[in-house]
């Protein structure tokens, strides 16, 4: 469908179409009004739309029959910027967890771009999404538009939903946008963090560097963001924590981490792939160096994704395990900490 925005959800909503009505126009139910003027929309596409508040008049939701009236001004919004570009469908395994005719969910490998932008324009998730769909025979008839409701970063791995029809796509883009999507992350940081808290602290574009997320405490820039932590394993010089995302700010949990002093272990942006903890000299310097060798991206995992599923309505749980390099990287660090 539309590339989502942020790391795992939009927190606003992107305008894609805003059409005023004509001073004379008749009396007609919305969702026939705009199936005449939105292009290749189908009619259960916009009353999903309507259904979970993504189509507004005068800025107020509407039911699908209401009627449009002169001088109406009607705005079809969506927690994800419209998209440009075509998804060229390319042969790419999937470790799929869970499908069926209304969605699925993918274990995202590390290293994996989950949508086509600058720079990565094919080998995304969306174009194995875009074959695996073209090639469904169920599927006959869908233009292998897979709807990406959320994303997680390259270099992060884990668990992905994507909804596989325009009811499933909007249902599960409003749990985003409500924050009622239960998401845990696991991530390996520098240093021993308290056992447990909140950050609540701004996060938006760094003035210096735009690739980087800054903290703004003070909460005059940015946007809200929250994440809740606990320490998992404490390991002397790195530490084991569970993340659970209350908000879905790009680099969230990162750039988070990094405000308190606990940056991601080999995370490059954030300051992780340096020694943070520990001297710098000898045998120590280069078990690290084997360490990041091993794990050669920041240590953060979707770990669980939780949801109403659009139809049914029955709550769904997933989890994923660690990824080997993660796995490997602990059992190191373990085997540091006992015997030094």
């Amino acid at each position: 469908m539309h590339q989502p925005a942020d790391i795992d959800s939009a927190d606003t909503l992107f305008e894609h179409h805003r059409i005023v009505a004509d001073p004379g126009q008749a009396a007609l139910r919305i969702d026939k009004y705009l199936l005449d003027r939105l292009p290749n929309v189908s009619r259960s596409r916009i009353q999903a739309a309507i259904k979970e508040g993504f189509i507004r008049v005068n800025e107020q939701p509407v039911k699908p029959n209401y009627k449009v009236r002169p001088a109406d001004v009607i705005t079809v919004s969506l927690p994800e910027p419209p998209r440009d570009t075509e998804v060229v469908p390319e042969d790419i395994p999937l470790d799929i967890v869970y499908e069926d005719e209304h969605l699925l969910v993918v274990n995202k490998p590390a290293g994996m771009v989950v949508h086509p932008a600058h720079q990565n324009w094919t080998g995304t998730l969306v174009n194995a999404l875009a074959w695996h769909f073209n090639n469904l025979p169920e599927m006959a008839g869908n233009q292998g538009r897979p709807g990406l409701v959320h994303r997680i970063d390259k270099d992060t791995s884990g668990l992905l939903v994507i909804a596989k029809t325009e009811t499933a796509m909007m249902s599960l883009a409003r749990q985003f946008f409500d924050h009622s999507i239960a998401r845990t992350y696991q991530a390996l940081v520098w240093g021993e963090p308290d056992e447990e808290g909140t950050i609540a602290v701004n996060l938006g574009r760094s003035p210096k560097d735009r690739r980087v997320v800054a903290a703004f405490p003070d909460g005059d820039q940015g946007k809200h963001a929250v994440t809740h932590y606990r320490v998992l394993e404490y390991l002397r010089y790195v530490s084991l924590v569970e993340c659970r995302l209350e908000t879905g700010r790009t680099h969230q949990i990162r750039a988070h981490m990094k405000h308190i002093g606990h940056p991601l272990f080999n995370d490059a942006t954030y300051g992780g792939d340096r020694i943070v903890q520990g001297t710098q000299f000898g045998k120590y310097k280069t078990f690290v160096q084997n360490c990041f060798k091993l794990l050669p991206r920041q240590a953060l995992h979707a770990r669980s994704l939780g949801f109403v599923h659009p139809a049914t309505g029955k709550q769904l749980y997933f989890e994923s395990p660690l990824p080997t390099d993660m796995q490997q990287v602990l059992e190191k660090w373990r085997h540091y900490v006992q015997y030094h």
